[in-house]
């Protein structure tokens, strides 16, 4: 019933007039980001965060909020019509919605991916509301041993999922974690790592990590650029659905919002891993499995479902524990931060207006994507016409003004290109970003609880060992680091045996 009436209240302020504008401007500027090839809501969340300065928190993550919804939302558009994701969740709707699209069968495909979407956004939505408080209770129970087992874990996760090898995960942790730790430590009061430069005694603001999304990003995909047109099927027929589509989508809908859901409330969970589980789950069990790999309704029905199920469950580890899942999650936790609100289990009593009109907003914008994507979708097929170096350079622009107009610091400017430059190298030879951004926000968080524990138990490192809680989220964090090496080195010894 607390629930109920906390959610109730965040309805009341979440459908005030201007609260709605918020949402709206959040879900359009998030199909927008969406629907372009190569970019995605940590960028644009990232190139936003100069606005906590001067806007109220309510309005910055119902924005925020929207936009990442959003994304979701227009990620389908590009897979289905120009076989381009818009994002790495929507890589797996490609693989049957172009197909359907080539088909003659385009609008069906975009119809089962924005109602999936829609269905899948809210049971996700449902379940953070009813899952956030129970959450919260069992994190009071964390002592500073469990939080820094449990960032363990988190930072061990995201450097073996979001890779292609372990290594390169842990390399660019360890350089997010180093930025993390630059400026004058706070216990101490020692200067860290600033070789005598004043302009980093105060450490490096998370803006100017913009530049790994903005400044990387935007020269990887300019030395990627084709100046041949994208072919761009044209949406034909009615939008409507038959009743056959309807009979095959409604199933994958469900389980892919109970697919995707949890997965994105895990550690580095993100939204990739439910996408393929979702469409392999489909594939096995379709009464059609020859139309797989030629165009199966099930196979962008359920992706895209389990895609943005993820997306809310993300909210949940977010939201309680201020542990962020994902590039856009931890962005916006340095959103949070900007406003000096630390996510965590007191984030439901210190500022439950917040988070239960940050709730509400997402049920608000999963029905305001509904209706900007079904009757829309020429508008926005239209976007994917803007000359790309046009947009590369707005990128660009837009990220030098964010960064000066802050600091108003030519030093930040040029930390905000180096720190690109080295993003562009990064992405060149396929080094994870995410795991920097992760590792710079939490890296501190971290090395405050271990600070607390050891001060806590009088420098007696067994205190990470004597807790249950602590102990099982270290043995669950060596599980995660050592199981890819092993599986790698069993798979090679077969291999070798069987050639």
């Amino acid at each position: 019933m607390d629930t109920l009436n906390a959610l109730l209240g965040g309805f009341g302020s979440a459908l005030s007039p201007m609260n709605l504008l918020w949402a709206l401007l959040g879900v359009t500027l998030g199909t927008f980001i969406g629907v372009l090839p190569g970019l995605g809501p940590a960028l644009t969340i990232a190139l936003l965060l100069p606005i906590t300065f001067q806007v109220d928190p309510a309005a910055a993550f119902i924005v925020f909020g929207g936009i990442y919804f959003g994304s979701q939302f227009g990620g389908s558009t590009t897979s289905i019509l120009i076989n381009t994701p818009g994002e790495s969740a929507s890589i797996v709707t490609a693989l049957e919605g172009n197909r359907m699209a080539r088909n003659g069968r385009g609008a069906p495909a975009l119809a089962t991916a924005a109602i999936g979407s829609f269905v899948a956004g809210t049971i996700g939505v449902v379940c953070l509301s009813l899952l956030a408080p129970v959450v919260v209770k069992l994190a009071l129970a964390f002592a500073p041993a469990d939080y820094f087992a449990l960032m363990v874990l988190s930072f061990v996760t995201v450097a073996a999922v979001l890779g292609n090898s372990v290594i390169r995960g842990l390399t660019s942790l360890s350089l997010g974690l180093l930025l993390g730790l630059v400026g004058v430590d706070l216990q101490s009061g020692q200067a860290r790592f600033t070789f005598g430069a004043l302009d980093l005694l105060d450490g490096i603001d998370v803006i100017i990590v913009v530049g790994l999304f903005a400044v990387g990003e935007t020269l990887h995909l300019a030395t990627r650029y084709r100046s041949s047109p994208e072919e761009i099927i044209p949406v034909k027929g009615s939008m409507w659905m038959t009743a056959q589509d309807w009979a095959r989508s409604w199933k994958a809908w469900i389980r892919g919002a109970l697919i995707g859901f949890p997965i994105g409330a895990m550690p580095a969970g993100g939204a990739e891993i439910p996408t393929f589980l979702s469409y392999f789950v489909e594939k096995k069990l379709s009464k059609h499995p020859e139309e797989f790999g030629h165009g199966a309704i099930e196979g962008v029905a359920g992706p895209e479902a389990a895609n943005n199920a993820a997306g809310a469950g993300v909210f949940v580890p977010l939201l309680t524990l201020g542990i962020p899942t994902s590039a856009t999650a931890a962005v916006m936790l340095s959103a949070f931060q900007s406003y000096g609100i630390n996510p965590g289990p007191q984030l439901l009593t210190s500022h439950a207006d917040l988070v239960w009109t940050l709730i509400a907003s997402l049920y608000i914008g999963n029905v305001m994507l509904l209706i900007l994507n079904l009757p829309l979708v020429g508008l926005w097929v239209q976007i994917l016409r803007i000359p790309t170096p046009y947009l590369y350079g707005g990128i660009l622009l837009f990220a030098t003004v964010g960064t000066y107009g802050i600091s108003r610091s030519v030093f930040d400017l040029v930390m905000l290109y180096a720190i690109g430059l080295a993003g562009f190298f990064m992405r060149r030879y396929d080094f994870p970003t995410s795991p920097v951004i992760i590792g710079m926000i939490l890296g501190p968080l971290a090395e405050q609880q271990f600070r607390r524990a050891m001060t806590m138990s009088q420098g007696d490192l067994s205190v990470f060992v004597a807790r249950p809680i602590s102990a099982s989220l270290l043995v669950l964090a060596f599980i995660a680091l050592t199981a890819p090496i092993v599986l790698s080195f069993l798979r090679s010894r077969r291999e070798t045996a069987a050639a």
